[in-house]
């Protein structure tokens, strides 16, 4: 699925509500609380954290899932198409960082 179906689909979902798109503030706030909650699950899978005894499993996709939604959310809200925004990171990734790293054989 591109992008663009995706922003559309998270716009679909979001309008049909009276509520609409939360502030630019609460976005910045909800995309920090959801990388938390991927952070906790990182920790708790590969880091020195483990989970206690009985606490439910949790899910790394998930986590990426809702920081992803968030994304699309706030990308929405400020009128920004992500595949445009993706296209020009990746060109300033290629000319920037080209001699950077070392290419594979």
């Amino acid at each position: 699925m591109e992008l663009s179906a995706l922003q559309g689909e998270v716009d679909a979902w979001i309008t049909q509500f009276e509520e609409g798109y939360f502030s630019p503030a609460t976005m910045i706030l909800r995309l920090a609380e959801e990388l938390g909650e991927l952070a906790r699950e990182v920790n708790h899978r590969y880091g020195e954290k483990p989970k206690k005894p009985g606490e439910p499993a949790g899910s790394i996709a998930l986590e990426m899932g809702d920081m992803l939604f968030v994304l699309l959310s706030f990308a929405n809200a400020e009128g920004i198409d992500l595949e445009d925004a993706f296209q020009a990171v990746m060109a300033k990734y290629r000319t920037r960082d080209a001699k950077r790293w070392t290419p594979r054989a």
